[in-house]
């Protein structure tokens, strides 16, 4: 966009005709009648022509009086015209931000040139237009704001151009005028404040400069505000600037609540808003961390909530999924919409989300893999509590985080409580579905807490709890295998001994472990079947009493099979007393 001076120049060529005397317009008559947008003006007909090219020559092709016929596609409202007919019968006119472009488009319109007569109209304007206008910020927005009502013809004149060069220049030596950067915080339920603070007016111009900015572009329409910034994007001005003036934009124009309305908007207001949105969306800068994940978040409930098209709603879903590992709950949990919804949340676009940040994750620190797990273990904790929540469903989500962060030492509590509410709230589950449900879940990774509540936990299935116990007992053997005193130097020194007969003996211990592997293995089915019997017994007793008693030699008697308590003393082979609850 440049600024063209030769259109100006045109419009305002001097070659003066001449100029009615003021003094002759209170003795001629008003004999002319025009009706401008309802509005009806009686007008003389030689001050007219003596000053617009188009009206001298209307009226001497058509004597009659009334000539509103003629100029139906004049481009102007009424305060306007009356502004450009008060000239031609010899008033000063005034000028200002707010109809400069009117006057200009109108004054072109009618010809109103200084080939017509000198000073005219256009000269004035145009004047007006360069010295005061283009100078200044405030006015340059409030010019283009006022413009809107007759887009085209300003932009035929090159107005829009000049304004759009004016800014855009501005930026580039001042970038804070659109806003400091955002700041990328962690969203919580106490950031509102962050929120109001995310966007704050440059703070140097604000003291030193006596222009300072009272206006900013999101007091433009989207038709004049996405060429502006997609023009300021080309010419290099700091992405993160950028990004904060757009987020200004929509939380004036799109976020819900943010001009204090409660009601549903109307459906203009929906189709402006989509529009908007899907604007928004494709100036967004690509690169990661410019824009907060609970913006992202933010964008994307209203893109579906505003059935926005699915380009946009699928760039929105591959941004927040290139810089998952910075969400929080929150920023996934994305209302279902539709009559005919089955969730509460829309899983399928959280499942959208988690492959494009696992296709585009490429580093070699897994961290970013592990934050994102317990993310989606909490997500899935929050979810688990929707009744509608199918079991595909929460299994697929599970096995995304299980399989992305297989290879990591991250333990498996957040997966179990997700898991335990799940069970909770879906008590109509088949012993097979529980069983299911549970496959994703990877005992040996839970901690002593979450295995001590997980015993006792009787929504398990008999066989997730038998192997909680048996990968307890492991690790307790493997606790006391470390603690005792020498073991680690005697099982040195004895491997070096017999360092010479270890390819001899190696098949034979593949033996060993083998049976001991199968041996174990028949254990546990026994076991299985002693714990189902035990629960039976219990489940036909008829005492409230002797039913607790029952639960607990039930349990006595698998941890004495399993090694984790002796006859002489009850000790409960979990490293805390305390039952633990999921969180």
């Amino acid at each position: 966009m440049t600024w063209k001076q030769q259109k100006y120049d045109k419009m305002a060529t001097s070659k003066s005709k001449g100029s009615p005397s003021r003094k002759l317009m209170h003795g001629l008559s008003s004999d002319v009648q025009l009706h401008i947008r309802g509005v009806p003006f009686s007008l003389n007909r030689e001050l007219l022509a003596a000053r617009s090219e188009k009206l001298a020559a209307l009226l001497k092709e058509n004597p009659e009086d009334d000539l509103s016929h003629l100029l139906g596609d004049i481009p102007t409202d009424s305060e306007t015209f009356e502004l450009v007919a008060r000239f031609c019968h010899g008033f000063d006119v005034s000028l200002s931000p707010e109809n400069v472009i009117k006057v200009l488009c109108l004054a072109h319109y009618l010809g109103m040139t200084e080939i017509k007569s000198s000073n005219n109209l256009a000269k004035k304007a145009c004047f007006y237009f360069q010295n005061n206008i283009l100078p200044s910020w405030n006015k340059c927005i409030k010019a283009l704001k006022s413009a809107e009502t007759i887009l085209q013809q300003a932009a035929d004149l090159s107005l829009v151009d000049a304004c759009a060069e004016s800014i855009i220049t501005k930026v580039l030596q001042d970038p804070g005028l659109l806003g400091e950067p955002m700041r990328n915080v962690t969203t919580t339920d106490d950031d509102s404040e962050n929120e109001e603070n995310a966007y704050k007016p440059n703070v140097r111009r604000r003291l030193f400069v006596l222009d300072w900015k009272s206006e900013d572009l999101t007091l433009l329409s989207i038709a004049l505000y996405e060429p502006i910034i997609r023009a300021m994007v080309l010419r290099e001005v700091p992405l993160e600037y950028v990004a904060s003036s757009l987020f200004h934009y929509l939380n004036k124009w799109v976020f819900p609540g943010a001009k204090g309305e409660d009601d549903d908007p109307s459906p203009y207001e929906r189709n402006s808003q989509r529009e908007i949105i899907e604007a928004v969306e494709r100036l967004l800068p690509q690169e990661r961390g410019l824009i907060p994940c609970s913006l992202l978040s933010q964008m994307l409930r209203s893109a579906i909530i505003l059935d926005a098209d699915t380009e946009c709603k699928s760039g929105l879903e591959i941004r927040i999924g290139k810089q998952l590992d910075q969400a929080t709950v929150k920023d996934l949990l994305i209302p279902a919409q539709g009559y005919a919804k089955e969730e509460q949340y829309d899983t399928e676009s959280v499942k959208r989300i988690l492959k494009n940040f696992y296709s585009n994750y490429t580093s070699k620190d897994t961290s970013g893999l592990v934050v994102v797990a317990e993310l989606v273990d909490d997500f899935l904790a929050e979810v688990a509590s929707d009744i509608d929540l199918k079991l595909n469903t929460f299994l697929s989500l599970a096995e995304l985080s299980q399989a992305a962060s297989g290879g990591t030492n991250r333990n498996s509590d957040g997966m179990y409580r997700a898991i335990d509410i799940y069970l909770d709230k879906h008590r109509y589950l088949t012993d097979w579905e529980r069983e299911e449900i549970c496959r994703v879940l990877d005992c040996s990774k839970m901690s002593p807490e979450a295995c001590e509540h997980a015993a006792q936990n009787e929504k398990l299935p008999v066989r997730v709890m038998v192997q909680i116990l048996f990968s307890v007992q492991l690790k307790l053997k493997d606790t006391v295998a470390k603690r005792t005193p020498g073991g680690a130097n005697n099982r040195l020194l004895k491997l070096e001994a017999d360092n010479e007969d270890a390819r001899g003996t190696s098949s034979s211990e593949e033996e060993m472990m083998k049976a001991e592997m199968e041996k174990m293995g028949s254990k546990v089915i026994e076991l299985e079947k002693e714990c189902d019997m035990m629960r039976r017994e219990i489940q036909r007793s008829n005492y409230q009493h002797r039913n607790q008693n029952g639960k607990t030699s039930m349990w006595k008697e698998m941890k004495r099979k399993l090694g984790c308590m002796t006859s002489m003393h009850e000790t409960n082979c979990h490293v805390k007393k305390k039952k633990v609850h999921p969180r």
